[in-house]
């Protein structure tokens, strides 16, 4: 039985295909679970959000934090406040796979993490359009500039997103490189922190609508300026001085005469020079890459490193008591190279720095000037004021100049800020500078307090929520203390006693002391002689008085003023812009107002931004990676209020919102107030909540309806919620996608279905004319087999796969020793009959394989218990005379050839019909076919025989041989035909769904949402753009109604050999229009070329990329050089009209059986067409393509002679490529004949025109 079409098919693809799944389309990736998850996840230890732990005191706070520290968890949460104990070493959990992994996560998916917290800023930012910002405390060393740090390099990430724009990449550079920048500049080494931030920072993060950060802006607070002059044992002055003078280029040390940092006073004064795991010269290479990022010039950076240099040397310069007691400069020359970098003259800086201007006044007039010597310590403090007033304003110019480069060029909508501010200090001895911090801080536990503890308690009795009230200590008493004017705080005492004794600031002090006294009946502050204490939220602290008034004074005399107005360096008048007036007497602001007024500033900033909080913690005092202080942390426990705020969160609520904000982000949960996306509510908006949370099953104690909002209780209630809307978005989503899927899809089949049928009729045909042509060549001359005349059956040649490249192919491919040029067209089994000595002959199994050149017979025989395969014998084409069969339904074959020793093979073959035509197809026809009641074959060389036939109904099966006689039954007519195709089974259709009862009948009225007008989309979705209106982009297009009209009344077209008769031939239609070329040359052309004249048109027939075009001129071909050639232009003709579908005539001879490897795997019912016997048998051959004249070598352009002088040069054109030969699309050339081998059509022509002659 002939396999089918599918079964052939399949068998092919289980053969070439490799036997794997989809070996011959794609591959199907599926996603296996992954089973070392669990062995990447770590041993939980204790909680992650504090507000689970069964008992809440400060002791079990320490115990979970130490447990989670040791198991290298420095994270943890107390609701969606973040808490930090710093490690002291890389833990590798900052890394951009983990990154990338909190992306979109809920908090409370994920493990606590920085990045959770960053995640949860921009993404409220994102969604509820409000300004957020991350309030990172603690104290000095816990980490806060590192988490600061994350927290930029998270948004940075996850900001902007692909294609963004090369604007914003620059901002996310930028902001990133003010990390390394300020850190050079306000960091040092001190003796808890090798990284402590000795300034407050507070940078806002600008975006647009759509999330992407567009600018920023820093604000800088206290900058510890007292560094810069003098520090304690042990500790470091700014990083860049150290970063400076270890790392300048040689041309910088030559022009700032620049040495090591232990050749300069304010450097080496501490006895500390390097500090383990800092490489300052590194740092310096960053920081000038810090420079170019933020935009700074090179002469602007030249500038700043003048100004440092200058600073270095004014600490060399050295005081001594002369004879009269006053100072003198030990050594001018560092005055005069100091005055040199500042380009100032060198008397006019020692004559500032040695004497004082002091004005007189008398009743309010202006009296006598003096110029007042100055002592050694006061020539000191002059210098060191000078130097500190450098560094602060370089400080705040560098800022301001980043603010520049980061300036915003749209206008922002939204900002994210981060705080990153100097912690509470407490040292041995507390000064000026640790009041301002430490005040600071006070402010921002205020804010903290406010926000989280106070006004949440607050709102709940406003809100009328029933909960029980916690007792929290308030720090707003203590900031009182400090910046109260009435009664006069801390900070106005300070100013008193600075503007009455503003001479000597030893009497400022006193004049301190004394009037603080008053003071002393807040519980919070206790005098103590030349001290006070002050009780923080944080712990007790020792100020000093001494040196404190001058401090807070903050003032330049104006002699140093006139010093630096005197200067011809413009960098220095940009760092000082403010002129001397000698005539102002109004107090300038001391240090004191300075920080009230920025703290007061941050705070008003903060208020407006939805805070997220950030708590560090540092776990021990030496900076080590295992060490865990339970006392220090234990404090620090108590003063950051971390039991207060679980007791808090456990007893309040975790989400509240207004009643209408909680209908625009909730209201699709419901189909009470939403029907497709419309809402349609017509109750309250209190009413609306109620019916919202009901309807999403959340139960009645986990929510309170207040006054004007809705409170939610755990924030795993509000994660579901979230989840319901994002699965709402994504239900929509998918609706759409499945509507244009299943479009695309019925599209797609329906393309399918049209080709799969147009390749069916094709390759019907083409088994069809192989059919007929097999029917053509028996003739009714040979009974047929029932099988042969299935509708079903395929001519498909190699049925053994010898030219694929399965296994058994590629072993019979080389037991026959078939080359790579020769070309399989046929193969099957067959059985060959062997002569036995004294015996009748028997039939044998073999291969047999026809290609275009020989037959060969190929043998498996067993030997020593293994099975050889081996060519028995190969007979060229050319060889065979003829082929002779019997005119039973026997499968007998007998191939005569020329005379030889082996004499003529006989065997039988199931496909024989179809091993006939292949071998008449490749011979071009010119073979005989001899049927009839006998075989005559030549047994041997020179010895003919003879087998005869004989019928016997009893015998069923295949023929049997026996003494040169074939026995068979009777088979089918030899008139038979082949039956028709039979008809595909009817898909069953599937039943319509039928729509669900409760669905509406009609569409609710769409109701304007409280507060907006359309329904809020997700974050993903927000940042599309929006559909362009119908009315811009439609047009009316009026619909072709005739054409519809007779498009649907048409019937459909019959297919060929079945049904009625066939429609009337369409009309002609009108010849195409020819493109027509004008010559612009003349052309003499060689043998194959056409000649051209100048003007003259020709008609281009082909068109080569070499350079050479086949044209037509008076009915001749031939090549002509392109560039000769020019376009002839001519008006386009009326479109014609659409042709009517017609039955194509069948091929005159069929197609070769390598035209079939492209054809579809299923074949639909009536394609076939029908036979065509009848006609004259045609010998099935490939139609040669028609010879043309060879091409030319490609030539060059013709030059051109009349260029005028001057003119435009020539453009040179590179030569093109010339292939070797030329071939056409779709056309297959004839294999070239290989050396010393026959040409088979010479020969059969050759032999034809002997039979003709004969």
């Amino acid at each position: 039985m002939a396999p089918s079409k599918k079964a052939g098919k399949k068998g092919v693809s289980g053969l070439l295909g490799g036997g794997g799944i989809g070996g011959g389309g794609k591959s199907q990736k599926v996603q296996k679970a992954d089973w070392s998850e669990g062995f990447k996840k770590k041993k939980a230890a204790g909680v992650p959000d504090m507000t689970l732990l069964s008992t809440i005191t400060n002791e079990a706070i320490n115990d979970n934090l130490k447990q989670r520290f040791n198991n290298q968890e420095i994270y943890t949460y107390i609701a969606h406040v973040l808490i930090s104990v710093n490690p002291f070493r890389d833990l590798g959990i900052y890394t951009t796979d983990i990154l990338n992994s909190y992306r979109g996560k809920n908090r409370l998916e994920m493990t606590p993490h920085v990045f959770a917290i960053a995640e949860s800023a921009y993404y409220r930012m994102t969604t509820e359009k409000e300004n957020q910002c991350v309030i990172i405390s603690g104290e000095s060393g816990a980490g806060k500039t590192e988490a600061a740090k994350r927290i930029m390099q998270y948004i940075a990430a996850v900001s902007g997103g692909e294609g963004s724009g090369g604007g914003i990449e620059s901002v996310k550079e930028m902001v990133l490189a003010t990390n390394p920048l300020l850190e050079s500049f306000g960091c040092a080494k001190t003796l808890r922190n090798d990284n402590s931030s000795r300034h407050g920072k507070y940078l806002e993060i600008m975006f647009n609508g759509l999330g992407q950060p567009v600018g920023a802006q820093i604000t800088n607070y206290l900058l510890e300026k007292n560094r810069v002059v003098g520090q304690i044992e042990d500790e470091r002055d700014f990083h860049i001085f150290y970063q400076f003078t270890k790392g300048a280029s040689p041309e910088q040390k030559e022009a700032f005469g620049l040495q090591g940092p232990e050749a300069y006073a304010y450097t080496s004064r501490s006895g500390c020079l390097d500090v383990k795991g800092i490489n300052d010269v590194t740092d310096f290479q960053e920081t000038i890459r810090a420079m170019q990022v933020i935009g700074l010039t090179s002469d602007e950076q030249n500038s700043i490193f003048k100004v440092i240099a200058t600073i270095l040397w004014l600490g060399n310069v050295e005081f001594v008591e002369g004879d009269d007691g006053n100072a003198t400069i030990s050594d001018t020359g560092v005055t005069d190279f100091a005055a040199y970098l500042m380009e100032a003259d060198p008397a006019q800086l020692q004559k500032a720095l040695l004497t004082r201007v002091v004005e007189t006044q008398r009743g309010g007039r202006r009296g006598s000037v003096y110029e007042v010597p100055q002592n050694v310590a006061q020539a000191s403090s002059g210098r060191d004021a000078l130097a500190k007033a450098l560094y602060n304003n370089l400080f705040e110019w560098i800022v301001s100049r980043v603010n520049v480069s980061m300036k915003p060029h749209q206008n922002p909508e939204y900002v994210i800020g981060v705080l990153d501010i100097y912690g509470f200090e407490i040292f041995q001895d507390n000064s000026f500078e640790q009041l301002c911090i430490n005040y600071v801080n006070e402010k921002l536990q205020q804010i903290f307090i406010e926000l989280t503890l106070k006004a949440e308690q607050e709102e709940y009795v406003r809100e009328q929520i029933k909960w029980t009230p916690i007792k929290f200590f308030d720090n707003a008493v203590v900031c009182s203390l400090i910046e109260d004017k009435r009664p006069a705080g801390i900070f106005a005492t300070l100013n008193d006693a600075t503007a009455t004794a503003h001479a000597d600031p030893s009497a400022a002090d006193n004049s301190f002391i004394q009037r603080s006294n008053m003071l002393s009946a807040n519980p919070n502050f206790e005098s103590r002689g030349n001290k006070f204490l002050i009780k923080h939220y944080a712990g007790d602290v020792l100020y000093n008085v001494s040196g404190m008034t001058d401090k807070n004074k903050d003032t330049l005399i104006k002699d140093i003023l006139d010093l630096i107005e005197g200067s011809k360096d413009d960098f220095l008048h940009t760092l000082f812009p403010e002129k001397v007036d000698h005539s102002n007497k109004k107090r300038p602001p001391t240090a004191g107002d300075k920080i009230k007024s920025s703290a007061n500033a941050l705070v008003e900033n903060l208020m407006k931004c939805q805070p997220h909080y950030i708590r560090t913690i540092k776990p021990n005092q030496h900076r080590s990676p295992t060490e865990y202080d339970d006392k220090a942390i234990l404090h620090q426990i108590k003063y950051l209020g971390l039991q207060e705020n679980i007791r808090v969160r456990r007893a309040g609520f975790a989400y509240r919102a207004e009643f209408s904000k909680m209908i625009q982000r909730f209201y699709l949960l419901s189909p009470a107030t939403s029907y497709a996306g419309d809402y349609i509510w017509e109750g309250d908006d209190r009413s609306g909540c109620e019916r919202i949370l009901l309807d999403a099953k959340i139960s009645r104690d986990e929510w309170q309806m207040g006054v004007t909002k809705a409170f939610i209780k755990n924030p795993e209630t509000l994660f579901y919620l979230e989840g319901e809307r994002d699965r709402y978005w994504h239900t929509m989503a998918s609706r759409i996608q499945r509507a244009w899927r299943a479009y695309v899809r019925r599209k797609v089949e329906a393309a399918i279905k049209i080709q799969r049928f147009w390749r069916n009729q094709k390759e019907s045909l083409v088994y069809a004319r192989k059919r007929d042509y097999g029917h053509e060549v028996l003739a009714g001359r040979k009974e047929r087999r029932r099988f042969s005349l299935l509708g079903m059956r395929k001519f498909m040649g190699d049925y053994l796969d010898v030219g694929g490249t399965s296994p058994q192919g590629e072993m019979l491919r080389n037991a026959a020793q078939i080359g790579p040029a020769e070309a399989v067209h046929f193969s099957s089994r067959a059985e060959l009959l062997i002569s036995k000595l004294g015996r009748s002959s028997k039939l044998s199994p073999r291969f047999l394989i026809i290609t275009d050149k020989s037959v060969y017979f190929v043998v498996s025989a067993s030997k020593d218990g293994r099975v050889t395969t081996s060519l028995e014998r190969k007979i060229p084409l050319v060889t065979i005379r003829s082929i002779s069969l019997t005119n039973l339904r026997d499968d007998f074959v007998a191939l005569n050839v020329n005379a030889c020793e082996e004499g003529d093979p006989i065997f039988t073959c199931v496909f024989k019909t179809e091993m006939m035509c292949v071998i008449l197809t490749l011979t071009g026809g010119n073979m005989a076919v001899n049927i009839g009641p006998t075989l005559e074959y030549a047994k041997k060389k020179d010895k003919r025989a003879q087998i005869a036939t004989k019928k016997d109904e009893t015998i069923r099966g295949d023929a049997i041989y026996k003494s040169h006689t074939i026995t068979v039954g009777s088979g089918e007519p030899a008139s038979s035909v082949s039956n028709p195709m039979p008809p595909r089974k009817p898909k069953a259709k599937k039943a319509a769904k039928a729509a669900p009862s409760s669905r509406p009948s009609h569409r609710p009225t769409a109701k304007t949402l409280p507060g907006a007008t359309k329904p809020s989309a997700p974050a993903a979705m927000a940042s599309m753009p929006s559909a362009p209106t119908a009315s811009a982009t439609t047009r009316a297009v009026p619909a072709p109604k005739a054409s519809i009209a007779s498009a649907a009344s048409r019937a459909p077209p019959s297919i060929p050999g079945r049904g009625g008769p066939p429609p009337p031939p369409p009309p002609p239609p009108s010849a195409p229009a020819k493109e027509l070329y004008k010559a612009l040359y003349n052309f003499a052309g060689q043998a194959g070329e056409m000649n051209l004249v100048k003007g003259e048109s020709v008609e281009v027939k082909e068109k080569d990329d070499n350079g050479w075009w086949m044209v037509v001129k008076n009915g001749q071909e031939g090549w002509a050089p392109s560039n000769y050639l020019k376009l002839i232009e001519s008006a386009a003709p009326p479109p014609p009209p659409p042709p009517t579908a017609a039955r194509r005539a069948p091929p005159a001879a069929p197609t070769p059986p390598s035209a079939m490897n492209g054809s579809s795997s299923s074949t639909p019912s009536n394609s076939r067409p029908s036979s065509t016997i009848g006609k004259p048998a045609l010998a099935p051959a490939i139609k040669p393509k028609p010879a043309i004249p060879a091409k030319p070598s490609v030539g060059a352009k013709p030059a051109f002679s009349g260029a005028t002088a001057g003119g435009k040069p020539p453009i040179p054109s590179a030569q093109k490529f010339a292939p070797a030969q030329s071939k056409k699309t779709g056309s297959v050339a004839p294999p070239a004949a290989a050396t010393g081998q026959l040409d088979l059509a010479a020969v059969f022509a050759k032999r034809a025109q002997q039979a003709r002659g004969d």
